[in-house]
């Protein structure tokens, strides 16, 4: 027998309209993936970071997503950090352990260990960017980042310039220069860093740190940082980029200098090498930011490869001396005869006017 009804009741997730002058006529028609029908004939939209349920009957919240530490991301970077700490620690020990001996002298004992401080901090950055995100964490993270990197970077600044000033002095006369010591050096080097900090503090008063919900997509919903998201990190990482850019034109000003007499070689791999990681890091960062575990990976590993280029190349020289040839590690063979091409200084070991970069000289 036919029913004696005009329309069948709607099924779930689907609202009625009915038919123009009836009551009891309708057709039935669905509500979108991200409605819910509140009342038979209308559905509602759910707020950004809510999904319908099962029965289109109310919105349920997403699961947040940010980098969890149990994650493939986060161990392996936390991994790659902790080695690195170690290697760190191993070389303050040795340099501690030697601090007397001329090789340390000459490599200038106070700015290795303010830059051993900095390579330490950019290691153990890592871990606060795994964390999950908080207005606290988040404004740790936007001082920290920079003044990790401003501290490494002011203290090559200062070795690179220190001898420069030295070798450039001694083409023209046999004056000293000035703020040459160790003590100069020192507070050369904190006023460059002074000038992140105070930069630091005043973009985290005019834009506070901010942990907040991201909706790339209406499926997604992201915890993160606001400055990850609207790229202002890369304020963070303007002043050490310019600190990067100075130190690599030293290095290549000071790239024939003698080298029994500096670190400028080194220095100047340390710098090739670190621009072109900053130049791979920059696209990839913006390409990421809406992946939350790739665009913290991306930002860590950046962070701790420029820490390992400066610890390879400026310090594992001066440990192949000091553990392999302790032989080498006398005054004489730092003052090998040798020739600085630029200016034409000939520079001998027994010649009071022979410019030096060993400590406080």
């Amino acid at each position: 027998m036919p029913m004696s009804a005009c329309s069948q009741p709607c099924s779930v997730g689907q609202a009625k309209k009915y038919v123009e002058g009836s009551k009891c006529c309708w057709h039935c028609f669905n509500c979108t993936k991200y409605q819910i029908l509140r009342y038979e004939t209308t559905c509602y939209d759910c707020p950004l970071g809510f999904l319908p349920n099962v029965d289109h009957t109310e919105c349920v919240r997403i699961p947040l997503q940010y980098m969890r530490l149990d994650s493939y991301w986060a161990i392996g970077i936390m991994s790659f950090s902790s080695l690195g700490i170690v290697l760190t620690c191993f070389v303050v020990i040795v340099f501690l352990k030697h601090q007397d001996t001329p090789v340390v002298k000459a490599s200038g004992r106070e700015l290795s260990y303010v830059l051993l401080a900095g390579i330490f901090l950019c290691y153990a950055i890592t871990f606060l960017l795994v964390q999950r995100p908080s207005d606290i964490k988040c404004g740790a993270q936007k001082m920290g980042i920079g003044l990790c990197f401003t501290i490494v970077y002011s203290a090559v600044l200062t070795k690179t310039n220190r001898i420069d000033r030295i070798f450039r002095c001694g083409a023209k006369s046999t004056k000293r220069p000035s703020f040459i010591s160790p003590r100069s050096q020192l507070f050369i080097c904190g006023g460059i860093i002074s000038i992140e900090v105070l930069f630091s503090a005043l973009w985290m008063g005019f834009s506070p740190p901010k942990a907040i919900l991201h909706h790339p997509t209406p499926d997604e919903s992201h915890l993160v940082c606001a400055a990850s998201i609207d790229s202002t990190y890369i304020v963070a990482f303007a002043y050490p980029m310019i600190l990067i850019l100075i130190c690599t034109v030293y290095a290549i000003l000071t790239r024939k200098i003698p080298e029994a007499f500096n670190e400028s070689k080194y220095i100047g791999f340390t710098m090739y090498t670190t621009c072109i990681i900053w130049l791979a890091f920059i696209p990839l960062y913006f390409t990421t930011t809406d992946h939350d575990e790739m665009n913290v990976f991306t930002m860590s590993i950046t962070v701790s490869l420029s820490a390992t280029v400066t610890l390879f190349c400026l310090f594992t020289p001066k440990l192949y001396i000091i553990l392999l040839h302790p032989d080498r590690n006398v005054r004489q063979p730092l003052m090998n005869h040798s020739k600085y091409t630029n200016n034409d200084i000939r520079v001998t070991s027994n010649k009071a006017e022979r410019p030096t970069i060993s400590e406080g000289k």
